[in-house]
């Protein structure tokens, strides 16, 4: 997807030559959630110069009710008109950056810390840290008398499956043709392992606008799925027995010579700046899971046997481990991430998971070698001796690790890691005191 380049004048003329009757004002919680405050057109020029406020003492994460004034400031590169519209107009949304009352970036906003952590990775003679991200869905039916999500599938599809086994592929194929009439270049849909679970890749972006791009796919994927009767759901792990959701993160490095990620000379064609990187990534990774697999359901899908990694090791082939190098090199030399999972709130993901590989750089951390064998079929004594280590099994684990690594707490600041860890905290708390039906079908006549 190209990032366009608009003026002020460019939207005024687009938003008239187009009919546009409302502008969706979109932004980012702390939690990944996307926000949006609905204004007519009318405001327009109001936008533009930066004067619209709302109240951001109802946001997760963002202020206290006594410091509720903040101002949206859109980053006009974002400007897209939705394809579907209503008989009153067409409807524009543009991604704004939060600031706060005196004119200053806040830094509870999610986007603006990327942009943060974007600028000291230019301190470091990095031009860009591209991003193609991999997101899987699942499509449940809606209850026709309700309205509301059911958990029954609808297809017993497998991976690469056709129509009529494949049930949500015209959903599917809406959902791209909606893509690309937004700008998206979309490189690939299909059907996943799992029933009822999908995936649609499209192409990388710089690093903020794949966050912007990440949450634009979902709105896009939930709104077509509900005009066909389906419920589009991110969730990470749905249903039991069955492949979670993923959402894969290809990444590479680029400088003023190119992909900073390829060296022709290496032995696998990767440079030492990559070497760097991926070291800071293994080194990092039990603490940046807590970022990237936020919730109490990512880790029913990071667990062995459902095909995501669960240990930490990396591999130019074989795809067990926690890290793969695709094959492909030259300008698409790259490393992809396979814990991430779509619950995340892309800005801190990407975040943290930056920090950790420049981390990786500034310290020269090398990374071990690779492992090239299945690591589900090691045992743990073989996992030992080639000194593979596990992710985090729980939430509560992941928390722990993430406030014990002062790289990855730094990677989202003081008012998000503060915010995010009291946040996590009360969702396992809340957890942790509910009985599953799991343990009354296991415990209550047995006891």
């Amino acid at each position: 997807m190209v990032k366009p380049s608009y003026t002020k004048d460019d939207i005024r003329k687009i938003a008239k030559d187009e009919n546009v009757k409302f502008l969706r004002l979109m932004f980012t919680d702390l939690y990944g959630v996307i926000k949006n405050v609905e204004v007519p057109v009318s405001q327009l020029d109001k936008l533009l110069d930066n004067k619209l406020m709302f109240d951001g003492s109802s946001i997760d994460g963002f202020v206290r009710i006594e410091e509720s004034d903040m101002w949206l400031y859109p980053d006009l590169s974002t400007w897209m008109i939705f394809p579907w519209g209503s008989e009153h107009g067409k409807v524009a949304r543009v991604i704004c950056e939060v600031y706060n009352a005196d004119r200053t970036p806040f830094v509870g906003d999610p986007r603006n810390n990327l942009i943060r952590v974007l600028s000291e990775m230019k301190k470091l003679g990095f031009t860009e840290f591209n991003i193609g991200p991999e997101p899987e869905f699942f499509l449940f039916k809606l209850d026709p008398q309700t309205g509301k999500p059911t958990t029954n599938l609808n297809d017993k599809g497998s991976y690469f499956d056709l129509a009529p086994i494949d049930l949500g592929e015209n959903c599917r194929r809406d959902i791209v043709l909606e893509l690309e009439s937004m700008g998206f270049d979309v490189e690939a849909s299909h059907h996943e392992v799992a029933p009822g679970q999908h995936e649609i890749d499209f192409k990388y972006a710089d690093a903020l606008h794949a966050c912007d791009n990440i949450q634009t796919f979902k709105l896009v994927v939930k709104t077509v799925a509900r005009k066909h009767g389906l419920h589009a759901t991110f969730m990470p792990k749905p249903l039991d027995r069955i492949n979670g959701s993923g959402m894969h993160i290809n990444m590479s490095l680029f400088n003023e010579a190119g992909n900073a990620f390829f060296d022709e000379k290496d032995e696998m064609q990767l440079s030492q700046k990559a070497r760097y990187f991926l070291g800071g990534l293994l080194k990092h990774a039990r603490s940046f899971t807590a970022v990237t697999n936020p919730t109490v359901n990512s880790y029913k899908r990071l667990v062995p046997g459902y095909e995501a990694p669960v240990y930490i090791a990396w591999s130019g082939h074989n795809r067990s481990p926690l890290i793969r190098v695709p094959i492909a090199r030259g300008l698409s030399t790259r490393l992809e991430l396979r814990s991430v999972d779509p619950s995340a709130n892309p800005y801190l993901a990407i975040a943290a998971i930056l920090e950790a590989g420049l981390d990786g750089l500034r310290n020269k951390i090398e990374p071990p070698k690779p492992v090239d064998r299945n690591i589900y079929i090691m045992d743990k004594e073989e996992r030992e001796a080639n000194g593979i280590t596990d992710l985090p099994s729980t939430l509560h684990n992941a928390l722990k690790a993430f406030e014990q690594d002062e790289v990855v707490a730094k990677s989202l600041g003081p008012h998000l890691c503060q915010s995010f860890v009291e946040g996590k905290r009360l969702e396992w708390e809340a957890y942790r005191q509910e009985v599953s039906q799991w343990e009354r079908d296991q415990y209550l006549e047995l006891y």
